[in-house]
């Protein structure tokens, strides 16, 4: 039979906790540590980059020497982490005689103390002993962890009492550039909560599906150049569903904040008294060229990236970019929502200066099986667009960095 602990949870804030070693195994438990507001003193001749780094933000206090007895003076929890077997035990030995509780890292079994594989859950610390058995725990904790964030396992919450109000609540959600599988993992397990899902058009469409039935999904789908959902429609949803004390989920494209009008949003519920927050998602001006090999940045090559929206043309009077600075550059032009008008966005920074062998990416449907790319120049990027059919979505990056692609041949 695996040995029997007692699994308790310790409230550590302001508390000494003692580190002896300094390596990889710090490294892993260290922040938790830190997390949970201990006081830790790392004792170590040296340490790793990381927990090097801890060191210098203030987050924990380094003694650069060797164990000596008497480290453990005021301790209320010590871990022995180091690769000497006999400092281990020699750790472990004083945590006996001070009655403190002590984690050997190197045999758990000769410790006072084991550490369980844990996992957050809104709120939720999941915790998780095998008797030993430390890959049984991580993969039980997953397997629990999953099963909470996809609503597998009921997380009961309680309920309002007789007379009492549910309050309710929105949280925008970035759901990535397409593909299901590049939602955040929390954008993921706040959807599977959800009471009321309202949507648009670039949100990854098959998360809907996952949805259960009970679940009332919104389209606010905004069709460029074509028939949309006023904002102040989507503004107006969102705050009369989470007052009728629902859980609202504003499921978007990309991240909230990337010309996705999420902090209108944000300030529309706020103003009227709705909890609101937001989880960032991957922004598709980054991820999208990188899915097509090309990396916005690269050593060498570009030291600046401009994130640019094409929604109106460069003459216009509702223009707020300065064309003529961006053709100055000599870096990279992430071009958002520039599909129809790209010929004016190419002329003008033709004529501000940029070459036109200038090297241009044209990624559609970027993470998606529809994903298409058309690599040109900025002189025929406004021909071959057309020549090929090309429609938004579409992420067009211009810049040396969309010529790299040739290196991986």
């Amino acid at each position: 039979m695996p040995e029997q602990h007692y699994l308790a949870g310790l409230d550590l804030t302001g508390r000494k906790v003692v580190m002896v070693g300094g390596g990889t195994v710090a490294q892993r438990r260290l922040p938790r540590l830190v997390g949970a507001g201990a006081r830790v003193v790392v004792i170590s001749p040296e340490t790793t980059p990381s927990v090097e780094g801890m060191i210098d933000a203030g987050e924990v206090t380094w003694q650069q020497r060797g164990y000596v007895e008497g480290d453990l003076d005021g301790a209320w929890y010590a871990l022995a982490c180091t690769d000497d077997p006999e400092v281990n035990a020699a750790v472990c030995a004083e945590a006996d005689r001070r009655a403190v509780f002590c984690v050997r890292a190197d045999a758990g079994e000769l410790g006072s103390a084991v550490t369980p594989a844990t996992g957050n859950h809104e709120g939720l610390l999941v915790g998780v002993l095998s008797g030993g058995e430390p890959l049984r725990s991580a993969a039980v904790r997953d397997g629990l962890l999953d099963a909470l964030h996809e609503g597998r396992v009921a997380d009961k919450r309680p309920e309002p009492g007789p007379g009492e109000q549910r309050t309710g609540s929105v949280v925008l959600v970035g759901g990535g550039p397409g593909d299901p599988e590049l939602i955040t993992v929390a954008g993921r397990r706040l959807l599977s909560r959800a009471d009321v899902v309202v949507a648009d058009r670039l949100a990854p469409r098959e998360l809907l599906d996952d949805l259960p039935p009970h679940v009332e999904v919104v389209d606010a789908a905004k069709i460029p150049y074509g028939r949309s959902a006023s904002q102040d429609v989507i503004n107006s949803t969102l705050i009369e569903k989470a007052t009728q004390g629902k859980f609202v989920v504003r499921l978007k494209g990309g991240d909230p904040y990337l010309y996705g009008r999420g902090f209108e949003e944000f300030i529309a519920c706020s103003q009227a008294g709705i909890p609101v927050s937001v989880v960032p998602g991957i922004t598709s001006a980054f991820s999208v060229p990188a899915l097509a090999n090309v990396p916005v940045t690269h050593r060498g090559v570009t030291h600046e990236v401009a994130v640019v929206s094409g929604h109106v043309a460069p003459d216009s009077d509702e223009c707020l970019v300065d064309w003529d600075a961006l053709a100055k550059l000599s870096g990279t032009i992430v071009l958002m929502m520039g599909v129809q008008r790209i010929r004016q966005f190419a002329d003008v920074l033709l004529a501000g200066g940029r070459k036109g062998d200038t090297p241009v990416a044209v990624i559609q449907d970027g993470s998606t099986r529809r994903q298409r790319v058309v690599r040109t120049t900025l002189h025929d990027v406004a021909d071959d667009i057309t020549a090929e059919d090309i429609r938004p979505p579409a992420v067009i990056v211009i810049g040396p960095v969309a010529g790299l692609y040739t290196e991986l041949s």
